[in-house]
This record gives structure tokens, C-alpha cells and sequence, in this order.
């Protein structure tokens, strides 16, 4: 059963993290799990967020699962994320996307949605 989890909630929402332990469940239970992080969601992937040492990094906890890490491209880029391609392209300094997430298009959500048995939206 292939499950997509769909989150919009920022890293910081309790939310975010409810997902995530869901994902890391349904992959302990061997379950296929797709991800798409969108609208404030895709401020997980920012390598740029910092977090006192005793606190848990999300970002760094959904790298942790080795599963792909599509964040939605233009969300992303209207918060300030952005990977290197893309920072060449629209003449920004420094890309600033987390090791292991990569942008991705509506498109890649859509298909997944077509494909997926179940979604869940976070």
C-alpha cells in the first residue's frame, strides 16, 4: 500500500511532526511512503533553520528516513529556498536547501496523488 503524506505545516507546528513519526511507522511496518512538502512546509528543508542542541532538527529527521524529499519548487523559492540550479537562475547568492531534499514541480504531487492509496494531508 503506497501512502503519500502531504505537509503544509512549518517545522516548528506539531503537526509537522506527527507526520513524520507516521512516516517513520509505515516504513518500520514496510509500507511504501511518498512525501511532498508544500506551502509552509517547505521551511523543513531550509538548511538555514537552526535549533538549540537539546531540541530535534525536522529537516535533519526526515533525512534520517532515506526517502525521497520532493519540496514544491515555487513555494519554496517564495519563502527563500532555494537549491544551486535554481540560485544560478534567479541570480541569488547561495542555495540553501538540506542534503537529501530536492524541488520539484505540482506535477510530481499530482502523479503521486494518481497513484497513491491513500493521502494524507499535515
Amino acid at each position: 500500500m503506497m501512502t503519500l503524506l502531504l505537509l503544509t505545516q512549518p517545522g516548528t507546528h506539531p503537526v509537522a511532526w506527527h507526520a513524520f513519526r507516521l512516516a517513520q511507522s509505515l516504513i518500520q511496518a514496510q509500507h511504501t511512503v511518498q512525501v511532498f512538502f508544500y506551502q509552509d512546509a517547505v521551511t523543513i528543508a531550509n538548511a538555514l533553520n537552526w535549533r538549540p542542541q537539546d531540541e530535534p532538527n525536522l529537516g535533519q529527521q526526515w533525512q534520517s528516513l532515506g526517502i525521497d524529499l520532493p519540496v514544491c519548487v515555487s513555494a519554496a523559492l517564495n519563502r527563500g529556498i532555494t537549491d544551486s540550479d535554481n540560485a544560478e537562475r534567479h541570480q541569488l547568492s547561495t542555495a540553501n536547501l538540506l542534503s537529501g531534499f530536492r524541488l520539484a514541480g505540482l506535477g510530481e504531487l499530482a502523479d503521486a496523488m494518481m497513484t497513491a492509496e491513500r493521502t494524507l494531508q499535515f
